[in-house]
């Protein structure tokens, strides 16, 4: 048995690692991670882009409340995570319905006339576009810089990060949750479910209720810049029926088919086909052929059946905290949540209020939770 923590984390993502670094200067923290690198799956594969208006109204809060951090990361880095990028959403006329549902609500974003759109992307194609719009403030987010620095702040408070760790059994007695991996095993009064893809399975594994938490495929691909164009200025661009979107990356030109494909939880790659299917889809709104793809991966998004991560203990078994299903907004929320993981852990008040909260609770009406 190894000493006993006050937190053990299981899963070194960015939604555990930050949350562990929150927590680290006031508990003992542990994370246990089952693969040999931190940050293997989702979060080593995001495309990264802070986009104020992404996701439902409770994640569009979120996003608010980790901008400033994003942008002034005090503790994590000495200079902003963020770098000038833009969102531009591009329709069809069959994809007007969900052009004008994203605007409804929606803040900093800009509608554009055709030319204007094809003055920031030349080679999309002109009789393509029925609408467009841009939010002007989308930045990059740097994922290796944000990961690193909360790496480096857990350990700084003697927080421990535990590799090639995969839970195999999960025990609670006397108030102490035991979680034995094949290097032994480890104990503290309260275990955070940081585990992505696998968070409902490791429920199970401690007798608490599955939330119905459902891992899907997102892939891309990576393609030569088109010749004759410097794309470093180029905003991310997307199809507003959710069919492709584009967004430079390092002198190339990433193509996901922004599928959502329910998968097993694994370490997933790309499949052939669909990559195929999303490069035809995107090559209809653009004026290039696609000739080479260069390089393809895949990555798990896992989202709660109301597409809203779930953050807080569970009803059924005292000291689980559940803080999963941050779909693809996991690394432009992570400030938020990992703040509101600790607030809550520590019993502290949380700045979000009592809205956010409770739309994040793992026991809301939306998860079909019951009781007894």
């Amino acid at each position: 048995m190894k000493p006993r923590s006050d937190i053990l984390v299981i899963g070194a993502g960015i939604a555990g690692i930050s949350a562990a670094a929150q927590l680290a200067p006031e508990a003992k923290v542990t994370v246990l991670e089952a693969e040999p690198l931190i940050g293997h799956h989702s979060t080593g594969r995001s495309a990264a882009v802070f986009i104020r208006n992404y996701g439902n109204a409770t994640l569009r809060a979120l996003n608010a409340a980790s901008a400033p951090f994003l942008a002034d990361p005090k503790g994590i880095s000495d200079t902003s995570l963020l770098s000038p990028r833009g969102e531009m959403l591009i329709a069809t006329d069959a994809d007007l319905p969900k052009f004008e549902a994203y605007l409804d609500g929606s803040e900093g974003l800009e509608r554009l006339s055709p030319q204007q759109a094809l003055d920031l992307v030349p080679i999309l194609r002109r009789e393509a576009i029925a609408a467009a719009a841009i939010e002007w403030d989308a930045q990059d987010i740097d994922v290796d810089r944000m990961l690193q620095g909360y790496i480096r702040k857990l350990r700084r408070h003697r927080g421990e990060i535990i590799n090639n760790a995969p839970v195999q059994s999960i025990t609670r007695r006397g108030g102490v949750w035991t979680i034995e991996t094949p290097i032994g095993e480890y104990s503290a009064p309260i275990v955070i479910n940081a585990a992505g893809g696998w968070a409902d399975m490791v429920a199970a594994m401690a007798g608490v209720r599955p939330l119905g938490l459902r891992p899907l495929r997102r892939s891309a691909a990576l393609i030569p810049a088109p010749e004759g164009h410097d794309i470093s200025r180029w905003p991310l661009f997307a199809n507003a029926g959710d069919q492709w979107y584009a967004k430079p990356e390092a002198g190339k030109l990433m193509i996901s088919p922004a599928e959502e494909d329910p998968v097993e939880p694994h370490d997933v790659w790309a499949d052939d086909m669909v990559i195929a299917e999303g490069l035809h889809r995107f090559e209809q709104a653009v004026t290039i052929p696609v000739t080479r793809v260069e390089h393809s991966w895949a990555g798990m998004r896992t989202f709660a059946p109301d597409r809203t991560p779930v953050v807080g203990f569970a009803a059924d078994a005292d000291g689980f905290f559940w803080l999963a299903g941050q779909g693809g907004y996991g690394m432009q929320t992570a400030p938020a949540l990992s703040q509101l993981a600790a607030d809550l852990c520590l019993g502290r008040l949380s700045p979000l209020g009592h809205a956010v909260v409770d739309a994040l609770n793992p026991r809301r009406a939306a998860l079909n939770f019951q009781q007894g």
